[in-house]
C-alpha cells in the first residue's frame, strides 16, 4: 500500500473520529442537564438530545451537494471547522435552546462527514485495500466513541459544570483535525467528474507512482461515456443500489445502535447497575467497540462484505434477544451488560465495519456523492427518530419490548443479506458501476 494514500486515508478518517466523539459525549452530560434544566422526557429527547441529530440529518441530506460542487477536500475542511464552532458554543451555553443550536451545527458536522469521508478515500484507494482504507473511516468513529466514554469518565469528578468540559474538550482534536485536513490533495476522480484530466493525472501520479495511469483513466473515460446529461441518482438506471443503500441504512439503526451509545449509561442503570458502573462499563464498551472493528477492517479486504453481514446478523440476533429476555425475567445487571457486549461486538464486525464501505463503492463517480448523502440520509433520519424516542419509549412499552423489536428487525436483515446483497471485494469502482447500474436508463 502506498504511504501517501495511507496518510491521506487517515487524515480524512480523522472526520470519524470527531463523528464518534461528538456522537457520544452527550452521554456522559445528559441526565445533568435535564436535571439542571428541569427538562421533561420528551423536550430533553427532541430539543437537548435530539437536535444534534437532526443536524446531522440535515448534513447528511445536503452533504451531497458541497461534497460535489466544492469537492470533497473542501467539505472535509469545513467540517472541521463546524465540529469547532459547535464544541466551543455548547460549551458556553446558558439554556437549553443555545446548547442545542450549536449541538446542531456540530450534526451538520457529523453529517456532512458520513458523505465526503467514504467518497474521498473510496476514491483514492486501489481496489484491493479499498474495504480496510473507507474502514478508517469507521475505525475512527469507535476511537472517537470510546475516548468520548472515557473522557466522561475522567471529567465526571469535576464538582462544577463537569458537563462543560464534557461537550468542550471536542475542539482540541477538531482544530487538530481542520489543519491537517489542508494537506490532502483533492480526489482524482472528483477532478475527472469535472473534466479535469490533467489535474486528475498529476494526483493520481504524486499519490500512487506504481499506478498504471493511463489505463485507470482510459477505464473512467468509458464509464463517463455512459453518463447523461442532467441524470440523478433516483432514475431507474440506479434503482439497485438506490435500494441497496436504502435498506443497509435502515437495518443498521433499526438494530438500536445509536440508541443504546446515546444512553449507554442509563441502559445500564435500568438494568440494575449503579451510576459509577454503569458509566464505567460505558469505558468497556468502547474498548469492545474498536476491538471488533479492528477484527472488521482486517477482514473486509479478506472474507469480504458479504461474510461480515452474516456474521454480525446473527450475533444481532442472539444478542437482542438475550437483552430483551434479561428485561423481561428481570436477570441481573451484569447479565444484561454482557448481553449488551457481544451486541456491540455483532455491530463492529459486521454493520459498523460494512456501512460506509459498501454505500461508497455501489454508485458511479459523478453520483457518488449524492448517493452517499442518500444513504447517510437514511441512516440519520432513523438515527434522529430512535435515540430522541428511547426515554419515552422506556418508560411506556419498557425497554424489554423494545429490545424484542429491535431483534425482529434483525431477522429482515439477514434475509436481505442472503438473497438482496451483491459482494464488492476487490472489484474496481468503475467494474462496480456497469455491474450494478444497466448502461441503458
Amino acid at each position: 500500500m502506498d504511504r501517501k494514500i495511507l496518510r491521506f486515508s487517515v487524515t480524512a478518517a480523522l472526520a470519524g473520529f470527531l463523528f464518534g466523539f461528538d456522537t457520544v459525549v452527550i452521554s456522559g452530560a445528559e441526565k445533568s442537564l435535564q436535571a439542571i434544566w428541569q427538562s421533561s422526557d420528551s423536550f430533553h429527547g427532541i430539543v437537548v438530545i435530539g437536535m444534534a441529530l437532526w443536524g446531522t440529518v440535515v448534513g447528511a441530506l445536503l452533504g451531497g451537494i458541497p461534497t460535489n460542487s466544492l469537492g470533497r477536500k473542501k467539505t472535509l475542511i469545513w467540517i472541521g471547522v463546524l465540529y469547532t464552532v459547535s464544541a466551543l458554543g455548547s460549551a458556553f451555553a446558558n439554556d437549553p435552546v443555545t446548547f442545542a443550536v450549536f449541538r446542531f451545527i456540530g450534526g451538520l458536522g457529523v453529517g456532512a462527514s458520513t458523505v465526503a469521508a467514504p467518497s474521498y478515500i473510496s476514491e483514492i484507494a486501489p481496489a484491493k485495500d479499498r474495504g480496510k482504507l473507507v474502514g478508517l473511516y469507521q475505525f475512527n468513529i469507535v476511537f472517537g466513541i470510546l475516548i468520548a466514554f472515557f473522557s466522561n469518565y475522567l471529567l465526571s469528578n469535576i464538582e462544577n459544570n463537569a458537563w462543560r468540559w464534557m461537550v468542550g474538550v471536542e475542539a482540541i482534536p477538531a482544530a487538530i483535525y481542520t489543519v491537517m485536513a489542508l494537506g490532502i490533495p483533492k480526489s482524482p476522480r472528483w477532478l475527472l467528474s469535472k473534466s479535469r484530466f490533467e489535474e486528475a493525472r498529476n494526483v493520481f501520479k504524486s499519490i500512487s507512482p506504481h499506478l498504471d495511469t493511463d489505463k485507470l483513466l482510459e477505464e473512467i473515460k468509458v464509464e463517463s461515456m455512459n453518463v447523461i446529461s442532467g441524470e440523478n441518482i433516483f432514475i431507474k438506471k440506479y434503482r439497485f443500489p438506490l435500494i441497496l443503500a436504502f435498506l443497509l441504512a435502515f437495518f443498521n439503526q433499526l438494530s438500536g445502535i445509536n440508541a443504546f451509545l446515546y444512553y449507554a449509561p442509563r441502559i445500564l442503570e435500568e438494568a440494575g447497575l449503579g451510576a459509577s458502573t454503569a458509566l464505567l462499563s460505558s469505558i468497556g464498551i468502547g474498548v469492545t467497540n474498536m476491538i471488533f472493528t479492528l477484527i472488521g477492517i482486517y477482514l473486509i479486504d479478506r472474507m469480504g462484505r458479504k461474510q461480515l453481514m452474516y456474521i454480525g446478523s446473527v450475533g444481532y440476533i442472539v444478542s437482542l434477544t438475550l437483552v430483551a429476555c434479561a428485561f423481561f425475567f428481570e436477570w441481573e445487571g451484569l447479565a444484561v451488560a454482557s448481553f449488551l457486549f457481544v451486541f456491540i461486538a455483532a455491530h463492529a464486525i459486521g454493520q459498523g465495519s460494512v456501512i460506509w464501505v459498501f454505500i461508497s463503492e455501489i454508485f458511479p463517480n459523478h453520483l457518488r456523492g449524492y448517493g452517499q448523502s442518500f444513504g447517510s440520509s437514511v441512516h440519520w433520519v432513523l438515527a434522529a427518530i430512535i435515540p430522541s424516542s428511547i426515554p419515552f419509549l422506556f418508560s411506556s412499552i419498557g425497554p424489554g419490548v423494545v429490545f424484542s423489536i429491535f431483534a425482529g428487525m434483525m431477522v429482515l436483515q439477514l434475509l436481505f443479506v442472503i438473497f438482496m446483497m451483491p459482494e464488492t471485494k476487490g472489484v474496481s469502482l468503475e467494474e462496480l458501476s456497469k455491474k450494478l447500474s444497466p448502461q441503458k436508463a
